[in-house]
Protein backbone atom coordinates (compact mmCIF):
# COMPACT_ATOMS: atom_id res chain seq x y z
CA UNK A 1 0.00 0.00 0.00
CA UNK A 2 3.11 2.51 -0.65
CA UNK A 3 2.61 5.91 -2.79
CA UNK A 4 1.43 5.75 -6.15
CA UNK A 5 2.61 7.82 -8.87
CA UNK A 6 0.04 9.91 -11.27
CA UNK A 7 1.95 11.86 -13.40
CA UNK A 8 3.71 14.09 -11.54
CA UNK A 9 1.63 13.90 -8.65
CA UNK A 10 2.40 11.44 -6.20
CA UNK A 11 -0.27 9.81 -3.96
CA UNK A 12 0.18 8.40 -0.23
CA UNK A 13 -1.20 5.39 -1.07
CA UNK A 14 -3.03 3.57 -4.11
CA UNK A 15 -7.04 3.95 -2.51
CA UNK A 16 -9.02 6.05 -4.60
CA UNK A 17 -12.47 7.26 -3.58
CA UNK A 18 -14.72 6.77 -6.89
CA UNK A 19 -16.11 9.64 -8.40
CA UNK A 20 -19.93 9.55 -7.30
CA UNK A 21 -22.82 11.56 -8.33
CA UNK A 22 -25.02 13.08 -5.32
CA UNK A 23 -22.59 11.21 -2.83
CA UNK A 24 -18.92 12.49 -3.44
CA UNK A 25 -19.80 16.14 -2.01
CA UNK A 26 -17.05 18.31 -0.22
CA UNK A 27 -18.06 16.97 3.30
CA UNK A 28 -18.30 13.10 2.09
CA UNK A 29 -14.59 13.64 0.32
CA UNK A 30 -13.41 15.40 3.84
CA UNK A 31 -14.13 12.20 6.01
CA UNK A 32 -12.75 9.59 3.28
CA UNK A 33 -9.43 11.46 3.56
CA UNK A 34 -9.30 11.42 7.32
CA UNK A 35 -9.82 7.81 7.02
CA UNK A 36 -6.98 7.49 4.87
CA UNK A 37 -7.87 7.48 1.10
CA UNK A 38 -4.91 8.38 -1.01
CA UNK A 39 -6.91 10.41 -3.72
CA UNK A 40 -10.51 11.89 -3.86
CA UNK A 41 -12.40 12.15 -6.96
CA UNK A 42 -15.16 14.64 -6.97
CA UNK A 43 -18.60 14.70 -8.67
CA UNK A 44 -18.70 14.72 -12.42
CA UNK A 45 -19.10 18.11 -14.09
CA UNK A 46 -20.44 18.64 -17.44
CA UNK A 47 -17.81 20.54 -19.77
CA UNK A 48 -21.05 22.06 -21.61
CA UNK A 49 -22.72 23.47 -17.98
CA UNK A 50 -19.57 25.59 -17.50
CA UNK A 51 -19.25 26.63 -20.56
CA UNK A 52 -23.04 28.12 -20.48
CA UNK A 53 -22.03 28.96 -16.53
CA UNK A 54 -24.77 27.02 -14.80
CA UNK A 55 -24.85 28.54 -11.05
CA UNK A 56 -24.75 24.65 -9.66
CA UNK A 57 -21.72 23.76 -11.37
CA UNK A 58 -19.65 26.43 -9.32
CA UNK A 59 -20.35 24.74 -6.23
CA UNK A 60 -19.89 21.39 -7.48
CA UNK A 61 -16.22 22.24 -8.46
CA UNK A 62 -15.53 23.71 -4.43
CA UNK A 63 -11.87 22.47 -3.07
CA UNK A 64 -11.19 22.49 0.61
CA UNK A 65 -7.46 22.87 1.18
CA UNK A 66 -7.18 20.06 3.52
CA UNK A 67 -8.62 17.51 1.16
CA UNK A 68 -5.53 17.05 -1.74
CA UNK A 69 -4.75 15.32 -3.96
CA UNK A 70 -8.09 15.84 -5.36
CA UNK A 71 -9.48 15.06 -9.08
CA UNK A 72 -12.09 16.67 -10.52
CA UNK A 73 -13.89 14.58 -13.15
CA UNK A 74 -15.24 16.44 -16.43
CA UNK A 75 -17.87 14.44 -18.28
CA UNK A 76 -18.74 15.49 -22.31
CA UNK A 77 -18.54 14.50 -26.03
CA UNK A 78 -17.35 17.63 -27.68
CA UNK A 79 -13.72 17.67 -27.77
CA UNK A 80 -13.53 21.43 -28.98
CA UNK A 81 -15.80 22.36 -25.81
CA UNK A 82 -14.14 19.66 -23.50
CA UNK A 83 -10.37 20.49 -23.96
CA UNK A 84 -11.35 24.62 -23.98
CA UNK A 85 -13.43 24.08 -20.70
CA UNK A 86 -10.24 22.05 -18.91
CA UNK A 87 -8.05 24.90 -20.28
CA UNK A 88 -10.36 27.50 -18.61
CA UNK A 89 -10.83 25.51 -15.31
CA UNK A 90 -6.94 24.24 -14.56
CA UNK A 91 -6.26 27.23 -12.09
CA UNK A 92 -8.36 25.66 -9.98
CA UNK A 93 -6.87 24.30 -7.08
CA UNK A 94 -7.37 20.50 -8.25
CA UNK A 95 -4.33 17.71 -9.01
CA UNK A 96 -5.19 15.50 -12.07
CA UNK A 97 -8.01 15.91 -14.29
CA UNK A 98 -10.46 13.00 -15.01
CA UNK A 99 -12.67 12.14 -17.92
CA UNK A 100 -16.18 10.06 -17.52
CA UNK A 101 -16.64 7.14 -19.57
CA UNK A 102 -18.04 4.92 -17.12
CA UNK A 103 -21.30 7.12 -16.12
CA UNK A 104 -24.48 4.80 -16.71
CA UNK A 105 -26.98 7.07 -16.86
CA UNK A 106 -29.90 6.99 -19.23
CA UNK A 107 -29.84 10.53 -19.73
CA UNK A 108 -26.27 11.00 -20.03
CA UNK A 109 -25.58 8.00 -22.07
CA UNK A 110 -28.42 9.18 -24.53
CA UNK A 111 -26.81 12.48 -24.96
CA UNK A 112 -24.06 10.55 -26.17
CA UNK A 113 -21.51 10.93 -23.09
CA UNK A 114 -20.33 8.69 -20.53
CA UNK A 115 -20.35 5.08 -21.08
CA UNK A 116 -21.89 5.63 -24.66
CA UNK A 117 -18.12 7.17 -25.32
CA UNK A 118 -17.37 3.31 -25.02
CA UNK A 119 -18.99 2.75 -28.79
CA UNK A 120 -16.86 5.69 -29.99
CA UNK A 121 -13.05 4.82 -30.21
CA UNK A 122 -12.09 7.27 -32.71
CA UNK A 123 -14.22 10.04 -30.71
CA UNK A 124 -12.28 9.23 -27.54
CA UNK A 125 -8.88 9.61 -29.08
CA UNK A 126 -9.51 13.19 -30.11
CA UNK A 127 -11.13 14.36 -26.55
CA UNK A 128 -8.14 12.66 -24.92
CA UNK A 129 -5.61 14.14 -27.68
CA UNK A 130 -7.00 17.55 -26.77
CA UNK A 131 -7.36 17.33 -23.13
CA UNK A 132 -4.08 16.01 -22.50
CA UNK A 133 -2.34 18.91 -24.93
CA UNK A 134 -4.79 21.66 -23.06
CA UNK A 135 -3.84 21.15 -19.54
CA UNK A 136 -0.23 20.80 -17.94
CA UNK A 137 -2.16 18.42 -15.00
CA UNK A 138 -2.24 14.37 -15.32
CA UNK A 139 -5.19 13.79 -16.69
CA UNK A 140 -6.84 10.15 -16.10
CA UNK A 141 -9.79 8.40 -17.68
CA UNK A 142 -12.40 6.23 -16.23
CA UNK A 143 -13.97 3.46 -18.42
CA UNK A 144 -16.54 0.18 -17.81
CA UNK A 145 -15.77 -3.00 -19.30
CA UNK A 146 -17.49 -2.23 -22.21
CA UNK A 147 -20.83 -0.99 -23.44
CA UNK A 148 -22.37 -4.10 -23.55
CA UNK A 149 -21.17 -7.83 -23.39
CA UNK A 150 -21.10 -7.91 -27.47
CA UNK A 151 -19.00 -5.05 -27.67
CA UNK A 152 -16.58 -5.63 -24.77
CA UNK A 153 -13.44 -3.36 -25.83
CA UNK A 154 -11.85 -1.80 -22.58
CA UNK A 155 -8.59 -3.08 -23.73
CA UNK A 156 -8.69 -1.47 -26.56
CA UNK A 157 -10.01 1.78 -25.11
CA UNK A 158 -7.21 1.27 -22.81
CA UNK A 159 -4.67 1.43 -25.34
CA UNK A 160 -5.66 4.46 -26.67
CA UNK A 161 -5.85 6.66 -23.86
CA UNK A 162 -2.35 5.41 -23.38
CA UNK A 163 -1.44 6.61 -26.67
CA UNK A 164 -2.96 9.72 -25.98
CA UNK A 165 -0.45 10.58 -22.87
CA UNK A 166 -3.30 9.70 -20.30
CA UNK A 167 -1.38 9.19 -17.46
CA UNK A 168 -3.65 6.52 -15.27
CA UNK A 169 -6.64 4.09 -16.14
CA UNK A 170 -9.71 3.16 -13.95
CA UNK A 171 -11.38 0.44 -14.99
CA UNK A 172 -15.23 -0.38 -14.25
CA UNK A 173 -15.72 -4.50 -14.50
CA UNK A 174 -19.13 -4.16 -15.57
CA UNK A 175 -20.62 -2.75 -18.70
CA UNK A 176 -22.99 0.13 -19.20
CA UNK A 177 -25.86 -2.60 -19.66
CA UNK A 178 -25.01 -3.65 -16.42
CA UNK A 179 -25.11 -0.68 -14.53
CA UNK A 180 -24.54 -1.87 -10.88
CA UNK A 181 -25.86 -5.52 -10.89
CA UNK A 182 -24.70 -8.53 -10.99
CA UNK A 183 -20.72 -9.08 -10.17
CA UNK A 184 -17.85 -6.80 -11.34
CA UNK A 185 -15.50 -8.88 -14.17
CA UNK A 186 -12.36 -8.35 -12.30
CA UNK A 187 -10.79 -10.45 -15.45
CA UNK A 188 -11.26 -7.55 -17.71
CA UNK A 189 -9.02 -5.43 -14.97
CA UNK A 190 -6.40 -7.69 -15.17
CA UNK A 191 -6.72 -8.11 -19.37
CA UNK A 192 -6.04 -3.72 -19.18
CA UNK A 193 -3.17 -3.90 -16.56
CA UNK A 194 -1.62 -6.43 -18.90
CA UNK A 195 -2.07 -4.03 -21.88
CA UNK A 196 -1.03 -0.88 -21.08
CA UNK A 197 1.75 0.30 -19.13
CA UNK A 198 -0.02 3.00 -17.00
CA UNK A 199 -1.14 2.57 -13.76
CA UNK A 200 -4.45 0.95 -14.17
CA UNK A 201 -6.96 0.80 -11.13
CA UNK A 202 -9.45 -1.47 -10.37
CA UNK A 203 -13.29 -0.84 -9.57
CA UNK A 204 -16.25 -2.92 -8.86
CA UNK A 205 -17.32 -5.04 -5.40
CA UNK A 206 -14.92 -3.78 -2.85
CA UNK A 207 -16.96 -3.62 -0.12
CA UNK A 208 -14.47 -4.58 2.56
CA UNK A 209 -10.83 -4.88 3.29
CA UNK A 210 -10.63 -8.62 1.39
CA UNK A 211 -12.08 -7.47 -1.28
CA UNK A 212 -8.90 -4.99 -2.28
CA UNK A 213 -6.88 -7.80 -1.24
CA UNK A 214 -8.45 -10.35 -3.79
CA UNK A 215 -8.82 -7.75 -6.38
CA UNK A 216 -4.99 -7.21 -6.46
CA UNK A 217 -4.11 -10.89 -6.65
CA UNK A 218 -6.42 -11.57 -9.44
CA UNK A 219 -5.45 -8.34 -11.50
CA UNK A 220 -2.24 -7.15 -10.66
CA UNK A 221 -3.87 -4.06 -10.80
CA UNK A 222 -1.36 -0.72 -9.37
CA UNK A 223 -5.04 0.82 -6.97
CA UNK A 224 -7.90 0.12 -5.77
CA UNK A 225 -11.11 2.50 -6.73
CA UNK A 226 -13.97 1.79 -4.06
CA UNK A 227 -17.24 3.64 -4.92
CA UNK A 228 -20.61 1.76 -3.55
CA UNK A 229 -18.34 0.02 -0.61
CA UNK A 230 -17.77 3.55 0.90
CA UNK A 231 -21.26 4.63 1.13
CA UNK A 232 -21.82 5.16 4.83
CA UNK A 233 -18.44 3.63 5.32
CA UNK A 234 -15.76 6.15 5.11
CA UNK A 235 -13.63 3.84 7.05
CA UNK A 236 -13.14 1.40 4.61
CA UNK A 237 -9.85 3.40 3.78
CA UNK A 238 -8.54 2.72 7.26
CA UNK A 239 -9.82 -0.79 7.12
CA UNK A 240 -7.75 -1.84 3.76
CA UNK A 241 -4.89 -0.19 4.85
CA UNK A 242 -4.59 -2.05 8.35
CA UNK A 243 -5.57 -5.41 6.61
CA UNK A 244 -2.71 -4.96 3.82
CA UNK A 245 -0.76 -3.81 6.99
CA UNK A 246 -1.25 -6.44 9.87
CA UNK A 247 -3.39 -9.14 7.76
CA UNK A 248 -5.86 -9.00 9.91
CA UNK A 249 -9.38 -8.17 8.94
CA UNK A 250 -10.68 -5.10 10.64
CA UNK A 251 -13.96 -5.19 12.43
CA UNK A 252 -17.00 -3.03 12.11
CA UNK A 253 -16.46 0.68 13.97
CA UNK A 254 -18.09 0.80 17.16
CA UNK A 255 -21.65 1.83 17.25
CA UNK A 256 -21.31 4.68 18.93
CA UNK A 257 -18.13 5.77 16.36
CA UNK A 258 -20.93 5.35 13.54
CA UNK A 259 -23.17 8.37 15.28
CA UNK A 260 -20.46 10.32 15.50
CA UNK A 261 -19.12 10.50 12.21
CA UNK A 262 -22.81 10.49 11.15
CA UNK A 263 -23.45 13.65 13.02
CA UNK A 264 -20.11 15.17 12.00
CA UNK A 265 -21.43 14.19 8.08
CA UNK A 266 -24.46 16.10 9.42
CA UNK A 267 -22.86 19.40 10.51
CA UNK A 268 -20.51 19.32 7.31
CA UNK A 269 -23.20 19.20 4.57
CA UNK A 270 -25.21 21.97 7.18
CA UNK A 271 -22.72 24.38 7.13
CA UNK A 272 -21.86 23.88 2.93
CA UNK A 273 -25.39 23.56 1.72
CA UNK A 274 -27.70 25.22 4.61
CA UNK A 275 -29.87 23.27 6.69
CA UNK A 276 -32.55 22.38 4.25
CA UNK A 277 -30.32 21.12 1.72
CA UNK A 278 -28.06 19.60 4.00
CA UNK A 279 -30.61 17.28 5.89
CA UNK A 280 -32.25 16.14 3.26
CA UNK A 281 -28.99 15.27 1.57
CA UNK A 282 -28.18 13.52 4.87
CA UNK A 283 -31.29 11.27 5.00
CA UNK A 284 -29.65 9.14 2.40
CA UNK A 285 -26.45 9.11 3.59
CA UNK A 286 -27.83 7.78 7.01
CA UNK A 287 -29.96 4.91 5.70
CA UNK A 288 -26.50 3.87 4.23
CA UNK A 289 -24.66 4.62 7.57
CA UNK A 290 -27.23 2.22 9.42
CA UNK A 291 -27.24 -0.11 6.67
CA UNK A 292 -27.40 -3.85 8.67
CA UNK A 293 -27.89 -2.96 12.24
CA UNK A 294 -31.03 -4.12 14.03
CA UNK A 295 -34.25 -2.24 13.02
CA UNK A 296 -32.86 -0.14 10.54
CA UNK A 297 -35.61 -0.35 8.15
CA UNK A 298 -37.72 1.27 10.69
CA UNK A 299 -35.11 3.80 11.55
CA UNK A 300 -35.07 4.90 7.63
CA UNK A 301 -38.46 5.64 8.23
CA UNK A 302 -37.85 8.21 11.02
CA UNK A 303 -34.70 9.79 9.67
CA UNK A 304 -36.80 10.67 6.28
CA UNK A 305 -39.01 12.34 8.66
CA UNK A 306 -35.96 14.45 10.28
CA UNK A 307 -36.17 18.54 9.47
CA UNK A 308 -33.39 19.83 12.01
CA UNK A 309 -30.20 18.69 12.79
CA UNK A 310 -31.03 18.97 16.73
CA UNK A 311 -34.09 16.36 15.50
CA UNK A 312 -31.12 14.10 14.20
CA UNK A 313 -28.99 14.14 16.72
CA UNK A 314 -31.67 13.32 19.34
CA UNK A 315 -32.52 10.24 16.57
CA UNK A 316 -28.85 9.21 16.84
CA UNK A 317 -28.39 9.28 20.55
CA UNK A 318 -31.59 7.51 21.49
CA UNK A 319 -30.78 4.92 19.29
CA UNK A 320 -26.97 5.03 20.60
CA UNK A 321 -28.29 4.65 24.02
CA UNK A 322 -30.74 1.96 22.98
CA UNK A 323 -28.13 0.21 21.11
CA UNK A 324 -25.78 0.01 24.30
CA UNK A 325 -28.55 -1.40 26.78
CA UNK A 326 -29.13 -4.26 24.30
CA UNK A 327 -25.32 -4.73 24.06
CA UNK A 328 -25.33 -4.73 28.33
CA UNK A 329 -28.17 -7.28 27.79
Amino acid sequence: MGPLKIGNVTLKNNLILAPMAGVCDLPFRLLCQEQGAGLLCMEMVSAKAIYYRNKNTESLMAIDPREHPVSLQLFGSDPVILSEMARQIEERPFDILDFNMGCPVPKVVNNGEGSALMREPGLVEKILTGLVKAVKKPVTVKIRKGFDETSVNAVEIAKIAESCGVAAIAVHGRTREQYYSGHADWDIIRRVKEAVSIPVMGNGDITCAGDALKMGEMTGCDGFMIGRGAQGNPWIFRQILEYFETGIEPKRPAFSEVVDTMLRHARLLLEVKGEYTGIREMRKHAAWYTSGYKNSARLRGRINEVESYSQLEELFRSLQAYNAEQQED
